[in-house]
């Protein structure tokens, strides 16, 4: 079981964590971790892109000359893909681009990437982020005490609306709740920056 020391908001470590294995020791398979952020990238898309093609466009019905004779090009209409005002090529339509993962290769992909940080030693357990009022200063200097890179990932154990509001004015930092945690935003993070309390809550989830 990886040990883990658990430092509190200026970076003095008070403490240490033992951490399930089941959760955050095992063997991180990048197989599904590149599916799951493949899949959360995907469902982000909107597909409400659309564009007309030469039969939705208007007008064009009258052949603009002659077919022979005038020593032009044939044309049938104003309205084909090469004409001003024509209708695009293959034109985009809406479409959805949703992919679909199940539970156990969901909840596999999160062990995966939350063991793939302790592996690098790219995580750090605070004893609890602990704000009253909104304060972006004492937000980052509470990241920078505790060693968090430029792209950091910090997951609370309950709404904090202190905490979240200070936190997302820091370009490269995300916070995030244990319900609302997902592959991609822990892989994206140079460090994961988990409270105590919210390890506990993951630990009693994925085990």
């Amino acid at each position: 079981m990886p040990n883990v020391a658990v430092v509190n908001m200026a970076g003095d470590k008070v403490s240490e964590i033992t951490l399930s294995d089941a959760v955050f020791g095992i063997e991180p398979n990048a197989a599904v971790m590149h599916a799951a952020v493949v899949a959360y990238l995907a469902n982000r898309r909107q597909g409400t892109q659309s564009a007309l093609t030469r039969a939705e466009v208007s007008g064009g019905g009258k052949k603009p000359w002659r077919q022979k004779g005038t020593g032009n090009a044939r044309q049938g209409s104003t309205r084909s893909p090469q004409w001003r005002h024509g209708g695009i090529v293959f034109a985009p339509k809406p479409r959805d681009y949703r992919l679909d993962m199940n539970k156990k290769e969901k909840q596999l992909a999160i062990k995966s990437a939350l063991s793939d940080k302790v592996l690098n030693s790219a995580l750090i357990v605070v004893d609890e982020v602990k704000m009253e009022e909104f304060k972006t200063k004492t937000a980052a200097a509470m990241l920078k005490a505790v060693g968090a890179g430029k792209k950091a990932l910090v997951v609370l154990d309950e709404n904090n609306a202190y905490a979240v509001r200070s936190l997302r004015n820091i370009p490269g930092v995300v916070s995030a709740q244990t319900n609302t945690i997902n592959t991609y935003d822990i892989v994206n993070a140079d460090t994961l920056v988990i409270t105590k309390a919210a390890a506990a809550k993951l630990e009693e989830v994925y085990a």
